[in-house]
């Protein structure tokens, strides 16, 4: 499990193809505390470490993560955000995160506000009902907190320690065409089991 909040703003070093994708990521972590077979998400999505070093860590990603995720997209040099896996008694910043992507949202606008920055998200039309006002989601392994949901689109609020910290500061204001600026979506574990509860009870 995660919390959502990213502790290392890292980038993919390599791409080595293994049958599956090897990704080796470039972090700031003290490798010598990071076990091989821990879990790291990576922009949200977990992955076990396979290799590591000084300064590195390597993942494999299967065909099945590679569909789900932006992953696929990755080249040598893309940001990536990092969190290590929640250990009993850490502090619960965020919310509980499974790092189970679940789908691919795009930006469609982000403006101004004050210093932060508004983001419009359209999110797949199966996912978009789970997200709610004042709800949480996970973009790109981010906790971030819903403001306003209109149909499949639905708004979140960037602070400046967020886009500065995060792969989401890459991104500046204007509009954009779907697909241009892809993330990995994931809906609160809550939101999905109430959700897969009211329509088992709808179609019993």
């Amino acid at each position: 499990m995660f919390t959502g909040i990213i502790t290392d703003l890292g980038s993919v070093r390599d791409i080595e193809e293994k049958g599956d994708k090897r990704f080796v990521f470039n972090c700031a972590y003290d490798m010598d505390t990071v076990d091989i077979g821990a879990s790291i998400a990576c922009s949200g999505a977990c992955l076990t470490v396979v290799g590591k070093g000084n300064g590195w860590f390597s993942a494999d990603v299967s065909a099945e993560t590679l569909s789900k995720t932006t992953l696929a997209n990755w080249r040598v040099d893309t940001l990536v955000n990092f969190e290590r896996a929640l250990r009993l008694g850490d502090e619960l910043g965020g919310h509980l995160v499974s790092g189970h992507v679940d789908g691919v949202a795009s930006v469609v606008r982000i403006v101004a506000e004050g210093d932060s920055r508004r983001f419009t998200f359209e999110a797949p039309e199966e996912l978009a009902k789970y997200i709610a006002p004042k709800g949480s989601v996970v973009l790109d392994g981010v906790s971030l907190t819903v403001n306003e949901v209109e149909g499949n689109l639905f708004g979140v609020n960037i602070i400046p320690h967020t886009a500065e910290m995060t792969t989401l500061g890459q991104w500046q204001v204007g509009e954009y065409s779907k697909g241009d600026c892809l993330v990995n979506l994931e809906i609160d574990l809550l939101a999905r089991y109430v959700g897969q509860l009211l329509e088992r009870q709808h179609n019993g």
